[in-house]
């Protein structure tokens, strides 16, 4: 297990009988970072999350947390804090006798006392609402009780398998905090389909895809990664040449139109390593020469989900 690693796998694998549900991931989470695990429906993110806390078994392949396989059983599960997609509690207990009874259930050593509890409460923002009964609490209330939960053990790693999916705009926002909040004191392994939320709170992002791992980075690097040697250049009084005029540029390796909005052209610029600025100012002297009125010459910007749809895109993915 790599150092500094909380979570690490090996060629983790779990086939069914006729579905290979995940095949073969190899994953290192850095600790104390929260950790997007992004893919399309039936991608296996929850395969992977129950295999990670230990509900289910691998078919083939390693898991461990801080160093301690999922083979070793209580020792392991007693690393790992989980909330599971639509977490259900006991209607009738309090939030603080929810929590209660869920230390009770972790060895004398692990157990968090009446403090501990009011303490875990107040951290993800029930402590006024610690002795209502749960069944009045409202969907976010609730995800913020299974995180707590999940907390009250002193877990090395928490496992949310899509923590926000079925939450309003308010109560995703009271989730991420609390989730921003933790950042630096335990682990956060989450998988989710809200990719904006990924761009908003992770450190780093895996996308998986039909059970296998597509790419896995720091979230800016696998951004910077689509957008480095790519210029999007905009203008108006181009015409059916310009790309083919743009691509003959000094540094410039290819030229794609992108979109046309009446008289104004925009293309994106595939730039030869280290020629960005150098093509900028040849775009500017271009215009200039043609008597093109430039809108845009920078480089590309593309959000989270725009690479993710080119990551599951087996043609994007081959490129």
């Amino acid at each position: 297990m790599p150092e500094h690693a909380a979570i690490s796998t090996a060629g983790l694998t779990k086939h069914y009988r006729e579905v290979a549900a995940l095949t073969d991931l190899t994953l290192n989470v850095p600790a104390g970072s929260i950790y997007g695990f992004l893919g399309p429906n039936g991608a296996g993110k929850s395969t992977t999350i129950k295999l990670l806390a230990g509900l289910t078994r691998p078919t083939s392949g390693t898991a461990a947390v801080t160093g301690i396989p999922v083979s070793a059983g209580a020792d392991y599960r007693r690393e790992v804090g989980y909330l599971a997609q639509e977490p259900r509690f006991y209607d009738w207990m309090t939030g603080r006798e929810t929590l209660e009874f869920v230390t009770s259930l972790y060895p004398p050593a692990r157990r968090s006392d009446a403090a501990g509890i009011t303490s875990t409460l107040d951290r993800v923002g029930l402590g006024d609402a610690a002795n209502r009964k749960a069944g009045t609490y409202s969907g976010g209330m609730r995800q913020r009780l299974g995180i707590a939960q999940a907390l009250v053990g002193h877990p090395s790693v928490l496992l949310l398998d899509e923590p926000v999916s079925s939450l309003d705009p308010i109560g995703r926002r009271e989730v991420l905090e609390l989730m921003e909040d933790l950042r630096g004191e335990t682990t956060i392994f989450y998988s989710t389909h809200i990719l904006e939320d990924v761009q908003r709170v992770s450190d780093y992002v895996a996308i998986l895809d039909a059970g296998k791992l597509v790419r896995a980075a720091p979230t800016t690097e696998l951004l910077n990664s689509f957008t480095k040697d790519r210029l999007r250049v905009a203008m108006t009084g181009a015409t059916d040449e310009t790309a083919a005029d743009l691509a003959r540029l000094p540094g410039v390796a290819s030229a794609d139109p992108a979109e046309v909005h009446g008289d104004l052209r925009a293309y994106i610029l595939h730039v030869e390593p280290n020629a960005t600025r150098d093509v900028q100012a040849a775009v500017t002297r271009f215009a200039a020469e043609h008597g093109f009125t430039i809108t845009e010459n920078q480089q590309e910007t593309l959000g989270l989900e725009d690479v993710f749809m080119r990551l599951v895109n087996t043609k994007e993915r081959a490129a």
